[in-house]
């Protein structure tokens, strides 16, 4: 039976005193992002007579936004068109919703436009100025069980300080304080004067396209696509690495960078592509580590940048995984504090930053986007009634995106949620499991 979401209540809460109100500088980075990412938790009933109660959840949500209080503020324009954060304690949005539904019947949550029901959308008229950066429902499910969809507004967090928002509201409401408040300033990420990139920075050059000579050209403008899910055991990933890893190379490489070259190479076999096609895999790094002095891990903002290993089909397809996976390796050694300040310098001397904004053309076949959640802590966000059973995003939007995410237990095993032209799911899960 479909599922069907009635809103109850929709508030709009603010910060429980009164907060700072001042403007803030974006970054390069933070102009790449426009748009609110869609994330959902599931929560199991743990019998309490006051379990996920909302009365609660706004009280502690009112407190976090105190030292959060970017987070309740609206974005708006420079006199040259830069996206500026207006720090006005307008607040973050709460819904509170139900549904007959039982959360047995999402069966493994996988991302789709029915689990988006669970996950508040901008109103009619709203756009991203208008709108909170933050847009939060809990619903409440017939089995007692409930969900929190998170609609985050990526100009003002990445996954890191997201996480850290919604899990420091977690702790509040626990009756805790905030474990480690944001660092709030951005300008650590401001470019050199006079800015001097010192690479060439394929990672915003247009990204490949489809051969005109290929099959693909057609298919790619008329194909439906479709999201499916796959378990890889902390085994399989064991059976890859061993695959890429001998004696007689010293490199050892990550788990991270084994999955990215196989589920790149799987993606460029499914799709059937010309051995001359050239293909890219987009990858986040995360700068707070990578750049020298690094940033504060609690950095409130976007510290992510882009790199995209590029190379053509047949290189990938007709050679062993580890060459895929060397690629990757490679391209991400390159991105030290040398590399992502010229990235900063590089996005500086761009007249249009909105033209290097990624969206269906940069992730679409015959590319692919690649995002890991594993080091996120996703299973953190214990408001008091117990962790999340699952925690993944609500829909996958673009044709070519794929995560991979952390198993609630934290054993090892990793999903896979990829989106594809229709045609390659099947395909696709089959080379994916010819380890």
């Amino acid at each position: 039976m479909k599922m069907i979401v009635t809103v109850e209540d929709s508030t709009i809460v603010q910060p429980f005193e009164e907060t700072p109100k001042l403007t803030l500088w974006t970054s390069n980075v933070d102009q790449l992002f426009k748009v609110h990412i869609p994330s959902v938790y599931f929560f199991k009933p743990n019998g309490s007579s006051n379990f996920f109660n909302a009365d609660l959840l706004k009280g502690a949500l009112s407190k976090v936004l105190v030292p959060f209080y970017p987070v309740a503020g609206r974005l708006k324009k420079d006199k040259n068109g830069r996206l500026e954060i207006e720090c006005n304690g307008e607040g973050a949005l709460f819904v509170e919703a139900y549904t007959k539904s039982n959360l047995a019947d999402l069966g493994d949550f996988e991302p789709s436009m029915e689990l988006m029901q669970l996950i508040p959308r901008l109103g009619k008229g709203q756009d991203i100025y208008s709108s909170p950066f933050v847009l939060l429902q809990v619903t409440y499910f017939n089995c007692g069980g409930v969900s929190l969809g998170v609609a985050a507004q990526h100009t003002v967090v990445d996954g890191i300080a997201g996480t850290q928002f919604i899990n420091s509201w977690a702790r509040v409401a626990r009756g805790l304080d905030v474990k480690i408040p944001p660092s709030i300033d951005r300008t650590l990420l401001h470019a050199r004067q006079p800015p001097t990139p010192s690479f060439p920075h394929t990672e915003h050059q247009p990204p490949p396209t489809v051969l005109k000579t290929s099959n693909q050209k057609m298919e790619t403008q008329t194909s439906l696509t479709a999201v499916a899910t796959f378990k890889i055991t902390g085994d399989q990933i064991n059976t890859l690495k061993s695959k890429c890893n001998n004696e007689l190379d010293p490199i050892k490489f990550s788990s991270y960078e084994v999955l990215a070259g196989h589920v790149w190479r799987c993606a460029s076999k499914a799709r059937n592509l010309e051995n001359d096609q050239e293909t890219s895999v987009s990858i986040l790094v995360d700068g707070r580590t990578r750049l020298n002095p690094p940033l504060p891990f609690e950095y409130l903002g976007n510290a992510i940048f882009h790199v995209t290993p590029r190379t053509t089909s047949g290189d990938i397809v007709s050679k062993p995984l580890f060459h895929a996976v060397r690629i990757v390796h490679d391209t991400l050694a390159l991105a030290d504090d040398k590399y992502l300040r010229s990235a900063l310098d590089y996005l500086e001397m761009q007249p249009d930053l909105s033209s290097l904004v990624r969206g269906p053309h940069t992730f679409g076949c015959p590319n692919l986007g690649f995002t890991s959640w594993c080091r996120l802590p996703l299973y953190d966000a214990d408001f008091g009634w117990g962790k999340p059973v699952y925690m993944g995003p609500g829909c996958i939007i673009h044709e070519g995106l794929a995560y991979v995410l952390p198993s609630s237990s934290n054993d090892g095993n990793l999903s896979i949620i990829i989106s594809l032209q229709s045609d390659y799911i099947v395909p696709f899960e089959q080379y994916l499991y010819e380890l």
